[in-house]
C-alpha cells in the first residue's frame, strides 16, 4: 500500500481498514498484483484497473468447490453486490466518500462471505 499510486487511494485505504476489521481470523497479502484478504483462502480483492471508482472482487479462492443448493444466500438489503457468477460478486464505490459512508454494510456483507470462503 505504501507503494500505491491510484486515484482513489484514501478510499482503499478506508475499506482496507474496513475489512480487517471484519473479523480477528482476516489477513492481507497480494494477489493479482492487488491487496487481497484471507481467512483460510482468500475471499476479497482490490480490482485496481476498475474503469471508474473502486471495485472489490469477493470470491472463493483458487479452488473450484461445490455451492449451496440456490448459490451463497447472501443477505444483501443494500443491494451493493454485482454478481460476476455464482461465486463471484464485485461491490463498486464511486469514491472515498462512498466507500467510507457504505462500509457498515460492506463489514457485514463480508461477515456473511467468510462464512462460505
Amino acid at each position: 500500500m505504501a507503494r500505491l499510486e491510484h486515484p482513489h487511494k484514501a478510499g482503499i485505504e478506508a475499506l482496507r481498514r474496513a475489512i480487517l476489521a471484519v473479523d480477528p481470523a482476516v489477513a492481507e497479502g497480494v494477489k493479482w498484483n492487488a491487496p487481497s484478504f484471507r481467512t483460510h483462502e482468500y475471499f476479497a480483492t482490490f480490482h485496481l484497473r476498475a474503469k471508474r471508482g473502486i471495485a472489490l472482487i469477493l470470491h472463493l479462492g483458487a479452488k473450484a468447490r461445490e455451492l449451496p443448493e440456490g448459490g451463497l444466500g447472501i443477505d444483501d438489503p443494500d443491494a451493493l453486490l454485482a454478481w460476476l457468477g455464482r461465486d463471484r460478486a464485485q461491490v463498486a464505490f464511486a469514491d472515498a466518500a462512498d466507500a467510507r459512508a457504505r462500509i457498515p454494510a460492506l463489514q457485514a456483507l463480508l461477515r456473511q462471505w467468510i462464512a462460505h470462503a
